[in-house]
């Protein structure tokens, strides 16, 4: 049997990932997807025989009647590897410079970041589906699923150089306790520590809210440090809290960043970089031609909001919407309707006031509109040719909990310099 004559390479590819009878699909596309993108790095190796597996399964699913061996499946492997294009916005640099793995990665900024530092992506996970199909989009993988399973961190490929995690905030019973590694059990942040524990990256990057240093009255930060310091054997000088608006986006967005060294590696100071002071406003990233009416509110909602400012203002307080001048800054882009309301504009382009969603009320004529989708990712620093393939919900949710590309991407050079002058 001569395989190219009966099969092509991106049907048995998608054979492969989607139909081969059987299995965790979503593991399965990961697992595969990852193996095609590190066939040239050596990193495949660590996962070439489940892949070649999945190749034969896939074969004999498709020809049942043939005789599928396993020096065919390493033939047809081989084929694919060959036929393999990376069609995708944002392939892998050409000469990869360091290796770094991309946990709780959302839809890639920490990726984006770091490719565009000539760095190699060798594994990540995320457990959205949603932002899974944006992962993939752009970047041709599709990430591993829950990172608390065993069998998902034993895809992890070793010899990386940076490990990245915007991981979430939770608190740790530490009552009475040290505050150490096992306190962290039952926490995602633990997670990320088993992994340090157990492959010894050169260097860490971690994002996280900037709440974390006030969170559970300090402790929670106090033990993070402690487990990175002391059990882990890592120099993490204190964390800064840096805002995306000093790295060449309008949106005024604080997050904290915690970046640690393996001690053996004989480095013992890091600056996290200064602002780069380039000026940038709103304006600079709205759209340039008229966006679509379903942005624009309608009267009863900007009555509603109208009325909740007012009702807020009267006891003293500073809640409710908020317009933002084209020559301003956007408050934080957040998940839920406040980072939307907080984030409105003024664009006078429309033209057809007709609506095309359910509306109460007629389309204002104040031209009070929301942020699109391609907005917010401009205000998070992703470039315009980020495909968004999922909806207007789903797109504000993944650009919400996303990190601001220019600010990670400032800090991951300052770790790369150090990496480089050992």
């Amino acid at each position: 049997m001569k395989l190219e004559e009966i099969i092509s390479s991106e049907e048995l590819r998608h054979q492969i990932i989607n139909d081969n009878g059987g299995g965790d699909s979503e593991q399965r596309k990961a697992l595969f997807t990852h193996y095609l993108h590190n066939h040239q790095n050596g990193v495949s190796k660590f996962s070439k025989k489940e892949v070649l597996h999945h190749v034969k399964s896939a074969l004999e699913y498709k020809f049942p009647d043939e005789n599928i061996t396993s020096q065919l499946a390493e033939e047809a492997l081989q084929y694919m590897l060959f036929d393999f294009k990376e069609d995708i916005p944002f392939p892998k640099p050409k000469t990869p410079k360091f290796k770094f793995i991309d946990l709780f990665a959302g839809i890639g900024g920490f990726r984006l970041a770091l490719q565009n530092l000539e760095g190699k992506c060798v594994y990540t996970s995320e457990w959205d589906k949603y932002s899974k199909l944006t992962y993939e989009a752009n970047f041709g993988e599709v990430p591993f699923g829950d990172i608390t399973k065993s069998e998902t961190k034993s895809y992890i490929p070793n010899d990386f150089d940076i490990l990245c995690a915007g991981f979430p905030c939770q608190a740790f019973s530490i009552a009475g306790r040290r505050g150490g590694f096992e306190d962290t059990r039952g926490t995602l942040f633990f997670d990320v520590a088993e992994i340090i524990k157990s492959k010894q990256p050169k260097a860490i990057f971690l994002e996280n809210v900037k709440g974390l240093r006030s969170h559970d009255k300090g402790k929670t930060l106090a033990t993070i440090l402690n487990v990175l310091r002391e059990d882990l054997n890592y120099f993490v000088p204190e964390p800064q809290v840096i805002n995306a608006k000093e790295f060449g986006v309008p949106q005024n967005r604080e997050r904290i960043f915690i970046v640690g060294f393996r001690k053996d590696l004989g480095i013992t100071d890091f600056n996290y970089p200064k602002p780069t002071n380039k000026k940038v406003v709103l304006e600079d990233i709205l759209e340039k031609e008229e966006v679509s009416v379903k942005y624009y509110l309608s009267t009863t909602y900007v009555q509603t909001l109208k009325d909740h400012k007012a009702r807020h203002k009267s006891k003293g307080n500073g809640f409710g919407y908020e317009i933002i001048p084209n020559d301003g800054t956007a408050n934080a882009v957040v998940c839920g309707g406040m980072g939307r309301e907080r984030n409105l504009v003024l664009d006078d382009r429309l033209t057809n006031f007709v609506p095309i969603t359910n509306i109460k009320g007629e389309v204002n004529r104040e031209g009070i509109r929301k942020m699109t989708p391609r907005e917010w990712a401009r205000l998070q620093g992703f470039p315009d040719e980020f495909k968004i393939v999922v909806s207007d919900a789903q797109a504000y949710k993944q650009f919400g909990n996303s990190v601001a590309v220019p600010a990670i991407q400032a800090t991951a050079q300052k770790i790369i310099e150090k990496l480089n002058g050992i």
